[in-house]
């Protein structure tokens, strides 16, 4: 069996409205932008190809980008919610793509390795399921997503993520046990910013 071919789509597009003025994406965490923790994980992680998908602020944010070898999706449509950037960041992917591992710009805590995980599973299975990472009880993101899926998230509507989809499709799912909760911790306002400075990211 030959390499899977799976492109990272990092959803970056979202105007964080519990943040306030701020494009949490741009906030410093650890010493660098919430953004390119998950940017660099991705590049770091070995996937065929990056693309990050842009909306609010999209010239702050492709700035941010220049030096990074990825592309960039502009998703004219973000205001209309979640799934629009999913839309654009799928549509996107070269026709050879196998599968899409949808991250998510809010979660600086998941780590290349954990990324690594996932396409290891997909590509070790010969089902090629969906594989999701959990820890604990949990299940979290990044999700990776095989090509045969791709038309049933591009018909999602509104505000509302691929993850809505996992239940329809629970027999098809591989769980993939990660020991560093990286996977369930995202950054949805000023206080679990705070709440989470200062942790240890290794993992």
């Amino acid at each position: 069996m030959t390499d899977p071919r799976v492109t990272a789509v990092i959803l970056a597009a979202g105007s964080s409205r519990r943040m306030g003025s701020s494009n949490k994406l741009l906030l410093p965490v650890e010493g660098k932008p919430m953004l390119i923790h998950v940017v660099e994980s991705a590049l770091a992680s070995g996937l065929t190809a990056v693309r990050v998908v842009t909306g609010h602020e999209a010239d702050r944010v492709s700035g941010l980008l220049r030096d990074y070898p990825l592309e960039i999706v502009h998703n004219e449509d973000f205001a209309e919610g979640l799934s629009s950037s999913l839309r654009s960041g799928l549509v996107s992917l070269d026709q050879d793509t196998d599968a899409a591992l949808i991250c998510l710009g809010d979660m600086p805590w998941v780590r290349a390795g954990q990324l690594r995980s996932l396409v290891d599973r997909f590509a070790s299975d010969g089902s090629r399921p969906i594989c999701v990472p959990v820890h604990g009880d949990r299940q979290g993101n990044p999700v990776l997503w095989p090509r045969r899926f791709f038309d049933a998230i591009c018909r999602l509507r509104g505000d509302v993520g691929a993850r809505s989809l996992l239940t329809q499709y629970a027999d098809e799912i591989a769980r993939v046990d990660i020991d560093h909760d990286g996977v369930i911790v995202d950054i949805d306002d000023t206080d679990a910013l705070r709440q989470q400075e200062g942790r240890n990211a290794e993992g």
